[in-house]
Order: C-alpha cells, then structure tokens, then sequence
C-alpha cells in the first residue's frame, strides 16, 4: 500500500467520523431501534454511492460549476435536514407532555430510516465539493486517474458502511439507558436541536 493512499485512508477516515447530519440523523435512528439505525447507516453510505458516481461521470463538476444547481440542492437538503430536527423536536416535546411515543418496530420503520439516512447525505451539497476537491488530491502523477478516483470514492464508502453501523451499534447498546424517558427527552431534544441548526446553516448559507 502506498503512502498516498494510507494518507488519504487517515483523512477520509477522520471526515467521515466528524460530527454532522450523518451522525445526527444515525444517532436518532438508532434510539429508535436497533434495525432502524443499521438501516440509517446504510442509507448514509447509498447517499455516498450517488455522490461517487456524480464524481466519476463528471456531474459534480458540473454542480459545482453552476451555482444556481448548487444553491438548489443547497436548499433542498437544508429544508430536509430542518424538517427532521423539527420532527425529532416535536416528538420530544409530546413525550415531555406525557404523550405515548410511536411504535418505531417493523418495516416501516427500517425503511423510513434508510431514506432518511439516504436523504441526509444525498441532499448534502458539501459532498460533492469533498470529492472534486480532495480526491484529485491523492491521484499520483502519472497514475490512470478513473481507476484510482474510484478505489479513492470506494474507501470512503467502505469506512461510512463501518463507522456509522457502529454508532448505531453502540447507541443501541446503551439503549437500556438512553431509552429511559428524561434521557430519551434529552437525547431526542438535543439531537433535534442540533439537526434543525444544521439544516438553518445551509439555508443561510451562501452559495460556494
């Protein structure tokens, strides 16, 4: 292996595990249930599977280059990301008033947190900017540029379908506690809040 791409493994590995709406929306899902956070995760890493493919086709350069098309995605996953933290919120708040919480088991469930995983990283207008601006980055002079761009995208999938599993994973394993009704308030609240200044943030946000 070389050094360039043990590089790129460290960054993209430290990227990946930053904080942000893919680790929000993950988190919420797995308070949900076990299933419904793996299937989240999962649903992050198809959203990276699209950005990859955008890259590789030329399209997320064309994005970039248009900032009107920009600006659209830019607002499309601003509204998406709001809409979740409101939903966290308000169900925060209806536990708060002693309302019953929403049977999260079955199906349903698993399916909506995949879109949503899915639609938190799709929607994400900081990933294809990721991979037109780093990914050239760790291309070697000299190198076929295809082959490499695409084991370099592969990774970051690779790493996104390890990490955010393990985050459900482990929020599940404290479920016991998490789950309990004030920590469950605060956890739903919290990440709630945080999703909702996130979507806010690219809302306001100007275009690149």
């Amino acid at each position: 292996m070389d050094g360039q791409l043990i590089a790129f493994i460290g960054v993209a590995a430290g990227m990946v595990a930053m904080p942000g709406a893919d680790f929000t929306v993950v988190v919420r899902g797995a308070l949900a249930s076990r299933r419904a956070g793996v299937a989240c995760a999962v649903g992050v890493a198809g959203g990276l599977v699209v950005h990859t493919a955008l890259a590789v086709a030329g399209l997320a350069a064309v994005l970039i280059a248009v900032p009107v098309l920009y600006r659209v995605l830019q607002i499309a996953g601003g509204v998406y990301v709001l809409y979740l933290g409101v939903q966290a919120l308000r169900g925060a708040l209806r536990a708060s008033a002693g309302e019953p919480a929403a049977d999260a088991a079955g199906e349903r469930e698993v399916g909506r947190a995949f879109r949503q995983g899915f639609l938190t990283n799709v929607l994400n207008p900081k990933a294809p900017v990721l991979f037109l601006s780093l990914l050239p980055q760790f291309v070697p002079d000299g190198a076929a540029v295809l082959p490499r761009t695409l084991l370099l995208a592969s990774i970051v999938v690779l790493l996104a379908l390890l990490w955010f599993p393990l985050v459900a994973l482990g929020v599940d394993r404290l479920g016991h506690r998490l789950r309990r009704p004030r920590a469950a308030r605060t956890v739903q609240g919290v990440t709630g809040g945080m999703l909702a200044a996130l979507g806010v943030t690219l809302l306001v946000s100007p275009g690149h």
